[in-house]
């Protein structure tokens, strides 16, 4: 008979719920995991593992034509569209996730496939999910139900649901349909143009990743700059890299209104019956306030997520649907202390990484341990995977001054030291280095460039272990690397 009660009840088998269930099945504990749709989540088959598949090509023709001797330019180097989606499909294993089972069954977690919610405490209401020929479903895209069975968590139970994209109330945009990340970084075909909304990290991303491939791209944005978050010169180089591939911009750009072609089926259409289809006829008007009209064969929309909440049963234990959870620094709940939430659902940090830490937190937590969460919010280490790209740890000039801190900056070109000049001199991108000048401490560190990501960690160890510059002068970077930026931050400060 199948069992009704675990030690653990994980819901919801994204990066974080995943690393979740495993820890805790490494330390003994009988643990269900609950997942609706395909264990890995949105990052491994909708978001950053797509994106980057999609990305990568266009990246290595521009290093191409920075670099002598390789081709001599990019233009001899065309980006073969199909090939690029093949790929894409190879790396989300064509949307099934069977080679994410072994991993669980390796550490004794019990997949449980079905919809869940909070049934009181400790209690999960998990309604089974059947395909259409009535067995069980192996993954996403399951319908009808297989009756609906209570399990019991003897200790604890995690939230692990994820975000959503957001919609704004804009009059007309859920009648148009319009693409998510979820069919933005799955399309079967290459579309002949394409509006975004919203130029945060996901909006520069497929921009660039679909301007790449051969699409005309428009991308609209309310604010004054691109990914306003993060340091002004970071804005203007990424605007710069898109404007060279051919990206229009509309910046301070507000939507008033959207329409769809009523002859034509939407992408978001095809999508909703399971097709992956670009743009399959009709066409999307985007209205601006100043009156300006942009169409285009599909209209993404990227202006940000929101915590998947709403069909939980959280007013079972007195939370609110559609919120965030708010946990403290152990991830637990208040007033629940049988109650975990971690990843983008909390709300403190929407980043893979960021929730698979916070797994482990909640993992310690429930196990007995001390250990509490830091800097897992809004100066989390981060990266825009643009070219240039954006990689960045703690707080920009701006928000340290904002925090009182008293800030200095330290500026440098990205590709300034001999070790950049193998991904071509002269490549655009800056680093900054903020300083708290009190206390001779590296409070974060901004790099904008080529490949700039594995740049981080070394600021990231830095900052988290708020080690004094002192110190981190005899951390000497080897010859010939562009690790080398650390050395003007050890002249400077």
């Amino acid at each position: 008979m199948a069992e009704t009660s675990f030690d653990v009840i994980v819901i919801g088998a994204g990066p974080a719920g995943e690393v979740a269930a495993g820890q805790l099945g490494e330390r003994g504990r009988a643990v269900a995991l609950v997942e609706r749709e395909l264990v890995g989540g949105e990052c491994s088959y909708w978001a950053c593992m797509p994106s980057k598949a999609l990305l990568r090509a266009g990246e290595l023709v521009d290093e191409i034509a920075r670099v002598p001797g390789v081709a001599g330019n990019s233009s001899a180097c065309g980006i073969d569209a199909a090939t690029v989606l093949r790929r894409r499909d190879e790396v989300i294993h064509e949307l099934r996730d069977d080679g994410h089972l072994p991993w669980l069954d390796q550490r004794g977690v019990t997949l449980l496939r079905g919809r869940a919610r909070l049934a009181g405490e400790r209690r999960v209401a998990v309604e089974a999910l059947r395909d259409e020929g009535g067995a069980t479903a192996p993954g996403g895209g399951a319908e009808g139900s297989g009756g609906e069975r209570v399990y019991e968590a003897r200790e604890a139970v995690i939230v692990a649901t994820g975000s959503g994209a957001l919609l704004p109330p804009i009059p007309g945009l859920l009648e148009a349909q319009p693409w998510t990340n979820r069919e933005a970084t799955t399309a079967d075909a290459v579309p002949g143009t394409l509006l975004v909304l919203g130029g945060g990290v996901v909006g520069v991303e497929l921009a660039q990743a679909w301007a790449s491939l051969g699409t005309r791209v428009t991308l609209i944005e309310a604010a004054d700059r691109l990914i306003a978050r993060e340091e002004p010169f970071a804005s203007v180089q990424v605007a710069e890299g898109l404007q060279r591939r051919g990206v229009e911009l509309r910046i301070g750009a507000r939507a008033v209104s959207v329409e769809r072609d009523a002859d034509g089926e939407s992408a978001g259409d095809t999508a909703a019956r399971g097709a992956r289809s670009a743009g399959a006829g009709g066409r999307t008007t985007v209205m601006l306030e100043d009156g300006e009209r942009l169409s285009g064969d599909a209209l993404l929309v990227a202006i940000g997520r929101r915590p998947r909440t709403d069909d939980l049963g959280l007013e079972a234990v007195g939370l609110e649907a559609g919120k965030p959870i708010t946990v403290d620094d152990h991830m637990r709940v208040k007033g629940a202390p049988w109650l975990y939430a971690i990843g983008d659902v909390n709300g403190r940090a929407q980043l893979t990484h960021m929730g698979k830490y916070q797994a482990r937190v909640a993992v310690d937590a429930i196990c007995g341990g001390g250990m509490r969460a830091r800097r897992d919010g809004a100066l989390s280490p981060r990266v825009i995977f643009t070219d240039p790209a954006v990689a960045a740890v703690g707080h920009t000039l701006a928000s340290a001054q904002a925090a009182g801190i008293p800030a200095r900056a330290i500026d440098r070109d990205t590709s300034g030291t001999a070790g950049a000049s193998f991904h071509g001199r002269n490549a655009p991108g800056t680093t900054r280095f903020v300083l708290d000048s009190e206390r001779e401490l590296l409070v974060g560190a901004t790099f904008v460039g080529p490949e700039v990501a594995e740049l981080l960690h070394a600021a990231t160890v830095a900052i988290v272990g708020e080690l004094p510059l002192a110190t981190l002068a005899h951390a000497v970077p080897a010859f010939p690397t562009r690790s080398e930026l650390w050395l003007d931050l050890a002249v400077g400060g």
